[in-house]
C-alpha cells in the first residue's frame, strides 16, 4: 500500500502501488465498481420534463457519475446544466428509438441484458464491499501489516548526480575543499530533486538500484561517498541521518485499507461463487486438463503501510 507517490527520483526503484498489492484481479475489473450504494434517502426533487417524463436529480447524479472525466473541468453550475441538457436530449432521443422498434431489435436486446447483468454485479459487489469494512477488519489489516515493515532499517541521504565520473570526481574535490553538500547538489546535480539539494528523504535499501543502496547503508551519517556508478549516471552521497522505519499510524492509511478491505472482500466473493458455480469453457480444447474448471480469482496481497516520504519498491 502506497501512502504517497512521489515523482521518481534517479537512483529509486519504482514505488509499489495499490495494483501490486491487490493483485491484477481486485485492481483491472473491481477497481471499476462502486465501492458505496447510493443513498436513496436524499431528497429528489424533479429538475425537468420532457413530454410528461420526469428528470429527476437522482438522475443528474447518476449521469455525472457516468460521464465522469468529460465534466471534470467545468465549474458545479455549468455541470449541472450539460448534465441537465444531456438527459432532456436522451428521454427525446431515447423516445424516437422506441417508435422506430429499436428494442426489438437482437443486438440492442444483447446490450440490454448485459447491462443488466453488469448493474446487478456492481450493486451486489458494493454491498458486499461494504459489509467488510468493519472496525475490527481494517485494524486487522493494519496491524499485519505494520509488523512487516516496523524495525526495518532506514537511510535519510542526499545525492549529487551527474553523468560522468570525471564530473563526479571534480565535485567530489569541491565537497573535500568545504563546498556545500546541498548548494552544490543545486547547481551540479541533474536530478529532478537537486532543487531540493538532492535530498531524497528517508528510503529502505530496496527501494534504491543496488549500487547505490550498497554504498548509503554502508556509510556513517555525516560522510560524504566516493564517486558511485550507477545506469542512472554517477552519484555522489551523502548520509544525513539512520533510522528504524515505523509504521505511520493509522488515519494516516485509513482509507488505503478501507480501498483494500472492500476489494478483498469483493475478490474474495467472487471466487467463492466461482467455486459452487459449472463453468463450461467452449473455447478451449477438449483435450486441456481442466478446461472447464472454474479459474479462481487472485486473493489481494496484503497491503504495506510505509513511511509517509517514500513509496517502497519491488525487486
Amino acid at each position: 500500500m502506497t501512502i504517497v507517490s512521489p515523482d521518481k527520483k534517479p537512483g529509486q526503484r519504482p514505488g509499489l502501488t495499490l495494483a501490486a498489492l491487490t493483485g491484477a484481479f481486485a485492481v483491472a475489473w473491481l477497481a471499476s465498481f462502486p465501492v458505496y450504494a447510493q443513498d436513496a434517502s436524499a431528497a429528489n426533487p424533479v429538475l425537468a420534463k420532457v413530454n410528461g417524463s420526469e428528470i429527476r436529480a437522482s438522475d443528474v447524479a447518476l449521469a455525472e457519475e457516468e460521464l465522469g472525466p468529460s465534466l471534470a473541468q467545468m465549474d458545479p453550475a455549468t455541470k449541472k446544466d450539460n448534465v441537465l441538457s444531456f438527459l432532456i436530449d436522451m428521454k427525446i432521443v431515447a423516445k424516437a428509438a422506441e417508435e422506430k422498434k429499436i428494442a426489438d431489435r437482437e443486438d440492442f436486446k444483447t446490450k440490454l441484458a448485459f447491462a443488466r447483468n453488469r448493474l446487478l454485479m456492481d450493486n451486489l459487489l458494493a454491498v458486499e464491499g461494504k459489509a467488510a469494512v468493519t472496525d475490527d477488519n481494517m485494524k486487522k489489516v493494519y496491524d499485519d501489516a505494520a509488523k512487516q515493515i516496523t524495525g526495518e532499517a532506514e537511510v535519510h541521504a542526499r545525492h549529487i548526480l551527474v553523468e560522468t565520473e570525471a564530473e563526479a570526481k571534480a565535485v567530489a574535490e569541491e565537497l573535500k575543499k568545504g563546498a556545500d553538500f546541498a548548494e552544490l547538489a543545486k547547481k551540479k546535480s541533474k536530478d529532478p530533486g537537486a532543487a531540493d539539494g538532492g535530498d531524497l528523504g528517508f528510503f529502505t535499501k530496496d527501494q534504491m538500484v543496488p549500487e547505490f543502496s550498497a554504498v548509503a547503508f554502508a556509510m556513517e551519517p555525516g560522510k560524504v561517498s566516493d564517486p558511485v556508478k550507477s545506469q542512472f549516471g554517477w552519484h555522489i552521497i551523502k548520509v544525513e541521518e539512520k533510522r528504524n522505519r515505523q509504521a505511520p499510524t493509522f488515519d494516516q492509511v485509513k482509507p488505503q485499507i478501507e480501498t483494500y478491505v472492500v476489494r478483498k472482500a469483493q475478490a474474495d466473493y467472487v471466487t467463492t461463487l466461482r467455486a459452487a458455480a459449472k463453468v463450461e469453457r467452449m473455447d478451449q480444447a477438449a483435450a486441456t486438463p481442466d478446461a472447464a474448471k472454474p479459474v479462481e480469482a487472485p486473493k489481494a496481497d496484503a497491503p504495506k503501510p510505509t513511511d509517509s516520504k517514500m513509496a517502497p519498491a519491488k525487486k
